[in-house]
């Protein structure tokens, strides 16, 4: 795993620090930071039903991946903080750059034997062949994916979130109820609009859109009240992408249990029960939660009711 850069543990520290300037402006009610369900390393329910393989299958060596020797890691681009640093997913520094060198170092690999591909979300999670081993890119495992894709073991617990801009008609909001009204936008084929349908059903059709980038420029338009999006991306964007960014609160879990992100891999991919493995270890061992301590430091936001 790289070490983070003085330059870059600057830069991480002013995030948190203008996030956290944000959250005292949206202080609506009590935060509940053990309930927010975005402790990277919390114990929760396995998200794959992998099985435990023999370590001597899990080498550069013994696995079976796109180019000999090297283990090829796909995500997006750009590569949004706090995931990645700088939309540079080789410099090993944010969550997902950590986590993904964390996994490739569990399975034997050293930094100079990854390999970098970018593929849009869109198409990761698509039936077919892949030109990667694994993508790291903030895919929520659904079992409507599992049937195109295969999942590792969850490596970060997730809540949805949804942010607007100080003054807006949904700043102060404390309730699902309030939010009936409000043109919500997330971006296309992800879980953050899926709870835009299915947890708070506003009046209004959500507004879709191709990437992060573009909903925030929709909101800073006045096109729509606010955005879903995950929690830590909440913080990057009202603490940098918004200047008036404020964070509305979280939604409740559904049925009580976390979303989670998992690494993507082709289905029936001889690496899927590898990739878990290296997952269950990191978590287990508490590298997970060290590597969530060091890039996704929150201050917790109020749960909508």
């Amino acid at each position: 795993m790289l070490k983070t850069s003085r330059r870059a543990a600057k830069r991480h520290l002013a995030v948190v620090t203008l996030a956290s300037a944000a959250i005292a402006l949206t202080a609506c009610a009590p935060t509940d930071e053990a309930d927010s369900g975005s402790d990277a390393g919390s114990d929760s329910s396995e998200s794959s039903a992998s099985e435990t393989p023999a370590a001597d299958e899990c080498t550069p060596d013994a696995m079976e991946t796109v180019a000999d020797g090297t283990l090829t890691i796909a995500t997006d681009t750009p590569a949004y903080e706090p995931w990645f640093v700088d939309n540079d997913p080789t410099n090993g520094e944010g969550y997902e750059s950590a986590v993904a060198y964390a996994v490739a170092e569990q399975l034997g690999y050293t930094q100079d034997q990854v390999a970098w591909v970018t593929v849009p979300f869109n198409k990761v999670v698509q039936p077919g062949p892949k030109d990667f081993d694994f993508d790291v890119n903030q895919v929520s495992i659904t079992e409507a994916r599992r049937k195109a894709v295969d999942f590792s073991s969850g490596y970060y617990d997730v809540v949805q979130t949804v942010i607007t801009n100080k003054g807006s008609a949904i700043d102060g909001t404390t309730s699902l109820a309030d939010l009936a009204d409000a043109k919500l936008g997330a971006q296309v084929g992800t879980t953050s609009y899926t709870a835009i349908t299915d947890q708070i059903q506003p009046s209004q059709d959500p507004a879709v859109f191709d990437t992060n980038d573009q909903a925030v420029q929709a909101l800073k338009n006045g096109q729509i009240d606010g955005i879903v999006v995950d929690l830590p991306t909440a913080y990057f964007m009202t603490a940098v992408q918004l200047d008036d960014g404020v964070i509305v609160g979280q939604l409740p879990l559904p049925d009580g249990e976390p979303e989670q992100f998992g690494a993507v891999l082709a289905k029936d991919s001889p690496l899927t029960d590898c990739v878990s493995s290296a997952v269950d270890t990191l978590r287990e061992d508490g590298v997970l939660d060290q590597i969530g301590q060091e890039w996704l430091a929150q201050q917790g936001a109020p749960e909508l009711s």
